[in-house]
């Protein structure tokens, strides 16, 4: 009976973490689960840089739209053009790019299962029990020598396993897909996305517009409670003339900052929202989400080779090793410029430098702060400091 098969790795959860864990670890030879329910899709910007395309191998295909430029616009309706250097943000739309990644991690090996998380429990002999039930209510249980929880933000997976996860602060994010403009206009260009930082759309976050071909994400995000998303969404649409038709509206969690801990020191290690791998000041997820999915997929393999259950440590070792200094950054970022309408105006006058724009580009695309002109990071902070004291007024 399929009850009965113990796998080698259960997958909770398929977004682009859970996916990317499952099609890794199948590809590596392991008997892989993925459990997923059916019919979600997450409020997302959809876009993906380069080295997630590279490195990952999405092909052109997924690609929705090219952005080669983005706007952002401050309280006072300033604003500030940033063409991408040498390069474009890829766009996709997470319904059919979600389902892509689960048919490539089924064609990989993995084994799909349709349901929801309901519990976790171990067998008499210690060994992993996933208890779900599929879309009809039936209840089903998975076992598995190891489990990766990729749930989601507030994981529930996590939150029954891991210690420290029910502890996660997050922003709630809302979109809208809507039909985009068939003609461009200074509200809006298919290959630009425009960023609004204005406490009247998000006291402590952006809205957004992203193109995705023929339709377009409109959304915003806060932390604030009793703060209308839908209603700001609705201003800015109505501000910009927006009036397409509306072909789907979605609402999610989105986590602010990674989990001290991603794994139970057993056999679970969270991957993605679960483990809060969002980046601050950006809300960009997907990235994150699928290098994090790759790691504990790797840590998963490790431990599964050795018996050692200190390798499911490895992965936020490694990712924190990576991109733990730009997520501090990006942190002590969202905290002082987008605190107040007047910081925001600030910001937004700080990014007509051409040099902040040229490393933004830079450190986005290819996911590492760029080392390139030393002298351009002395200048960029020089004039962070001096707008963050006041020195310098935006006009």
């Amino acid at each position: 009976m399929l009850a009965e098969t113990i796998y080698d790795l259960v997958v909770v959860g398929g977004g682009p973490s859970g996916a990317t864990a499952a099609h890794d670890a199948a590809k590596a030879g392991l008997q892989v689960a993925l459990l997923d329910r059916a019919g979600r899709i997450k409020p997302c910007g959809g876009a993906i840089p380069p080295r997630c395309i590279r490195d990952f191998e999405i092909p052109p295909e997924m690609l929705v739209a090219r952005i080669f430029s983005a706007r952002i616009i401050s309280p006072s309706d300033r604003k500030v053009d940033m063409p991408v250097t040498n390069s474009y943000v890829g766009m996709v739309d997470r319904g059919p790019f979600d389902e892509w990644l689960r048919e490539r991690a089924a064609s990989a090996g993995a084994e799909r299962r349709t349901g929801s998380y309901e519990s976790f429990s171990r067998d008499g002999y210690g060994t992993a029990t996933i208890h779900y039930k599929d879309k009809d209510g039936t209840p089903g249980t998975l076992r598995a020598r190891c489990v990766i929880g990729a749930d989601g933000a507030l994981s529930k997976i996590g939150k029954d396993t891991v210690r420290g996860a029910h502890k996660m602060p997050y922003v709630f994010a809302y979109h809208e897909i809507i039909e985009a403009p068939e003609a461009r206009s200074e509200e809006y260009e298919s290959d630009r996305c425009d960023v609004y930082y204005r406490g009247a759309l998000s006291p402590d976050f952006y809205a957004w517009v992203f193109p995705h071909g023929k339709t377009m994400s409109v959304g915003t995000g806060s932390a604030h409670k009793g703060f209308s998303l839908k209603g700001a969404v609705a201003d800015l649409r109505q501000q910009m003339g927006f009036d397409g038709r509306t072909i789907r509206r979605e609402g999610a969690p989105i986590p602010l900052k990674p989990l001290k801990r991603w794994d139970n020191g057993r056999d679970v290690v969270l991957a993605g929202d679960a483990a809060g791998v969002v980046a601050p000041a950006s809300g960009e997820g997907i990235y994150y989400a699928m290098l994090g999915g790759r790691l504990a997929a790797d840590a998963a393999i490790a431990f599964l080779k050795t018996g050692d259950a200190r390798q499911l440590a490895t992965a936020r070792k490694r990712f924190m090793k990576e991109h733990g200094r730009i997520f501090f950054i990006l942190g002590i970022m969202q905290y002082f410029w987008y605190s107040s309408d007047k910081r925001r105006e600030s910001f937004v006058k700080m990014c007509e430098d051409k040099d902040v724009q040229r490393l933004t580009w830079e450190s986005y695309t290819e996911k590492k702060l760029s080392r390139k002109g030393p002298m351009a990071h002395v200048k960029i902070f020089l004039k962070d400091m001096a707008h963050l004291l006041g020195i310098v007024r935006p006009t």
